[in-house]
């Protein structure tokens, strides 16, 4: 479904006008210039390496800072390979289906959230089998510390002026800009959306603050949690905040539903059940070790 919009911005609503880039490189450059989107995959990872090594010296973490490294160059592969072949999987099969290379061209956009998740435990379990470490433990290290990424990402999807939300009159509703070329000559053109939820921002108040702050108070509990638990508890609650952003997100343009949800309901839908299945894999083998120390 195409989006209505306009010549000009409807009057009484903030009409987005905010660059894409922190800084522009001159025409002919190997890039265009530094991207806020970029930007924030480097604080979500900067944020990362800064708490594993406050979780090793506070003892909640067996990754020495040597493993520590090792670690975060997995997991940045993990995320940006499980993010992009997301996508591409999740959001545009037909495209990589005929061309599989398509999946390469990362300018042209396209980074899926949950394909993000499932490529950082990925990489977390290959990880914990070459360096024997609890996969469950260091998926509640992961778990306390990626939805800071989540939170940088979305901002940085509003600051691009994507993934917008669905048509509304509240007071704090966002005119966006859209490209569209024109039928009659073909040129490209700029209009405007008429007013649409911030759903960016949603997302990153509930998707990354608020799971990053319930996290990191089960993370730092007194007692330890049994190792999982945290993980669990996070893509549980995950998939419940995204499933309610869902409704105030603009579905992507020529993205089905699947039975009656969008795509990013579907999939979250997954997600908690896999949450439960930590949770449940958790509590099984505390109650197994609490066994044998009897």
């Amino acid at each position: 479904m195409i989006p209505r919009t306009t010549s000009t911005p409807t009057p009484g609503y903030w009409a987005h006008d905010l660059d894409p880039f922190l800084v522009r490189f001159p025409e002919g450059w190997f890039l265009d210039g530094i991207r806020w989107y970029g930007l924030a995959y480097l604080a979500g990872f900067a944020f990362g390496a800064l708490m594993l090594s406050v979780y090793y010296r506070k003892n909640r973490s067996p990754l020495d800072p040597d493993a520590q490294s090792n670690f975060m160059v997995a997991l940045i592969i993990g995320v940006l390979a499980g993010a992009r072949l997301g996508y591409m999987i999740f959001y545009a099969w037909d495209a990589f289906a005929a061309n599989p290379l398509s999946a390469l061209r990362v300018w042209q956009g396209g980074m899926s959230s949950h394909g993000g998740m499932i490529g950082a435990v990925l990489a977390t379990w290959i990880f914990s089998c070459r360096q024997k470490c609890p996969f469950l433990q260091l998926g509640d290290i992961i778990a306390s510390l990626a939805p800071a990424g989540v939170f940088f990402g979305r901002v940085a999807n509003f600051i691009n002026g994507e993934l917008w939300g669905r048509e509304t009159t509240v007071p704090w509703a966002v005119v966006f800009r859209y490209d569209l070329t024109n039928p009659f000559t073909g040129e490209a053109e700029t209009a405007f959306l008429l007013p649409r939820h911030p759903s960016q921002l949603y997302a990153a108040a509930g998707e990354g603050l608020l799971i990053l702050l319930w996290t990191q108070l089960r993370f730092w509990k007194k007692e330890p949690l049994p190792h999982g638990q945290v993980l669990g508890e996070a893509c549980v609650l995950y998939a419940a905040v995204r499933i309610a952003d869902e409704f105030f997100r603009e579905p992507d343009i020529g993205v089905s539903a699947i039975l009656g949800l969008t795509r990013g309901q579907f999939y979250s839908v997954l997600l908690a059940l896999a949450g439960v299945a930590f949770i449940v894999a958790a509590r099984r083998f505390s109650r197994r070790g609490n066994a044998d120390a009897e």
